[in-house]
């Protein structure tokens, strides 16, 4: 299998997935700049964290129009695999490929620091090595990471168990209070009805080695690089 990473003119954090799915994983891994078409080789994509475009406008306003965000449409339609992290998951909502937008920190605040976040469901490939109600420490670092959607809209995710990772207490309370920057429902990650699409805010990538304070944010790669290996 083979992994994509997208890189924008502002991207930050392309390095770092990198370094996790070619250095730790030893994945084969391709850096496809925002305007290449051509992802035929890829299986799985991934839309890393950063700025993109410098987030001039709205968070992935400017993203969702680059050449080959119609090629990740593409190939999410055909059932393959699309992780956006952080701004990431903010270029999938403006793409369409998830439900909802994220907008405003709750208090405006840029918030960087390290959050507890609890795994929701397990039966995905995205969270096959993790327990169900498990509680992880992954980084978050955003501005605009506030999950939001009309009630509608809410429902339905939550109808059709989309949401997997809450931001929740050390011990795994989701009150509204322990909700990180002001989120619905407390939301930091969910998929798409399919399950092949993931946006999350928290950053896995950032949590994958232990000289750098922790590996909770490993177990995801592992779990989506092995299974796709076998398959």
């Amino acid at each position: 299998m083979k992994f994509g990473v997208i890189v924008f003119p502002g991207s930050n954090c392309d390095r770092d997935v990198l370094t996790v799915t070619q250095g730790l994983l030893a994945a084969p891994t391709r850096m496809v700049w925002h305007q290449e078409t051509d992802i035929a080789d890829l299986d799985v994509i991934i839309v890393p964290g950063g700025f993109s475009y410098g987030d001039y406008l709205r968070c992935g306003a400017i993203a969702q129009f680059s050449p080959v965000m119609n090629s990740i449409i593409e190939h999410a339609k055909a059932g393959k695999y699309v992780l956006g992290i952080c701004n990431g998951f903010q270029v999938l909502t403006e793409v369409g490929l998830l439900p909802g937008a994220l907008i405003r920190n709750r208090g405006l605040h840029f918030i960087c620091d390290r959050a507890p976040i609890k795994v929701e469901r397990n039966d995905l490939l995205w969270t096959k090595n993790y327990q169900p109600q498990q509680v992880l420490t992954l980084p978050v670092a955003h501005g605009e990471g506030c999950y939001y959607a009309d009630e509608d809209t809410l429902k339905s995710i939550e109808d059709n168990q989309q949401v997997l990772f809450r931001y929740c207490s050390p011990s795994g309370e989701t009150s509204a209070e322990h909700s990180l920057n002001g989120s619905m429902n407390n939301i930091a990650g969910i998929i798409n009805p399919q399950g092949n699409v993931l946006g999350m805010m928290p950053h896995p990538e950032r949590a994958a080695d232990q000289a750098i304070g922790g590996t909770d944010g490993l177990a995801l790669f592992k779990g989506l690089f092995r299974t796709m290996a076998i398959a």
